[in-house]
């Protein structure tokens, strides 16, 4: 289905929002009992034929061979750590309890250039390196808060939303600076458009225009993963500021920028923690479901998102050789936390959940315990007690105070 086919209208709807939207002549499928007969790929199952039996045998022969898998035919092949890389902190200040960092992160390949902003807050009585919350944003750093000192972006990237300025403090609610430092943990977030535009350019800004050739092959990064690659520049800052617990961040995500925090975490680990908030297909919702939004729909609707090979699975979902439960395993032997909403149904919570499930044999390779239950949990119940966290929260698609108390907590309970 192509978007020639969509008004004006249903394009500018699909563009310009940050949540799932469906097109006006899709009817998603939303019915248990129409899943499709399928058989998950099995991680312990080694491309040769021969059975996964111990943590060595996962981190030193099949976690490499999964993550080629994603690499090859999802999400696409990222350049790695760059050569040059310079961090100016070029604005301090105070955000109520919290003290305020303004960075930016200049990476350099050739004679091209790109800069990210980030802005962190820390408690202002931490008395030792603090652990961080790690996150992008959707609509600018000035959008996370009121606070006037917070500037708006600064990157040539054509930018999504316009004017900016009117964004500013509209995201709050999703970054609760006050609770979190009340906790004892800092927060951290980048624009998502500094790093790669929302948008298909044919990759021609951001990141995508420091490394890539005229002629990009079928498995080259798509926007997810240079949004990924960006999240491990800022990692790359953290371990450079003594005031930044670098051993004890969590990489965070809410719905497209979950499937990111997931493909950050599953490459790059020196995030100790890693968790998606309603991040659906693409995510860590079973692809092979095929409810709500599925691989079809979503290389339809965002063809940048994920490399050109990702799109041979449209509605042949059976013929990945991976799926999503074996993403959350590349992150083992790391605690992962999996959220969804009861009402976000477009992003498969059960199909999360099971995701979760089907994870734990890898983490049980480490002896440590899963997501622990095989039921698909009641809301508002999290499940905190092994290394993969969970919990239903009752709502709609959004990151919301009772989630990041959640977070909290499941840092609390491994970090503290």
């Amino acid at each position: 289905m192509s978007f020639c086919r969509y008004s004006l209208l249903i394009i500018l709807l699909l563009t310009f929002s940050n949540t799932a939207v469906c097109a006006a002549d899709f009817e998603p499928n939303y019915d248990e009992s129409k899943i499709p007969a399928f058989t998950l790929p099995d991680p312990l199952t080694a491309l040769d034929g021969s059975r996964i039996k111990s943590s060595q045998d996962w981190l030193q022969k099949r976690r490499p061979e999964v993550l080629e898998l994603f690499r090859q035919h999802v999400y696409g092949r990222s350049p790695g750590a760059p050569e040059n890389i310079d961090f100016d902190i070029y604005e301090q200040g105070q955000t109520g309890s919290a003290v305020r960092k303004q960075i930016t992160i200049t990476v350099t390949a050739g004679k091209k250039s790109q800069r990210l902003d980030m802005v962190m807050f820390l408690p202002t009585e931490a008395k030792k390196p603090t652990p961080v919350f790690l996150l992008l944003n959707f609509k600018g750093n000035h959008a996370i808060s009121p606070d006037s000192a917070i500037e708006q972006p600064k990157s040539e990237i054509p930018a999504r939303y316009s004017p900016p300025e009117k964004f500013r403090g509209e995201a709050k609610d999703r970054f609760p600076i006050e609770a979190i430092v009340a906790r004892g943990y800092g927060v951290a977030t980048i624009y998502c458009g500094d790093i790669d535009p929302d948008y298909h350019d044919d990759f021609k800004n951001g990141v995508h225009a420091l490394y890539d050739s005229k002629n990009r092959p079928d498995d080259a990064w798509g926007t997810i993963a240079a949004w990924a690659w960006g999240l491990s520049r800022a990692m790359d800052y953290f371990e450079d500021d003594d005031d930044v617990d670098h051993k004890h961040v969590a990489v965070l995500g809410h719905s497209r920028l979950g499937k990111t925090s997931l493909w950050a975490g599953a490459q790059d680990d020196r995030f100790a923690m890693v968790i998606s908030n309603d991040s659906g297909c693409g995510g860590a919702a079973l692809s092979r479901r095929q409810i709500g939004e599925t691989v079809g729909r979503i290389n339809d609707i965002f063809p940048h998102w994920f490399c050109e090979n990702f799109k041979q699975y449209n509605n042949n979902e059976n013929a990945l050789p991976v799926d999503q439960h074996m993403l959350i395993s590349l992150i083992a032997p790391r605690p992962v936390y999996v959220a969804s909403a009861s009402e976000d149904r477009w992003a498969d919570p059960h199909g999360e959940f099971l995701s979760c499930v089907y994870a734990g044999p890898v983490y049980k390779l480490f002896d440590l315990q899963g997501v622990g239950k095989n039921k698909l949990p009641e809301p508002d119940k999290p499940i905190l007690s092994g290394y993969i966290g969970h919990h239903i929260r009752t709502g709609k698609h959004q990151l919301t105070p009772y989630d990041w108390n959640a977070y909290m907590d499941f840092a609390d309970k491994h970090w503290k």
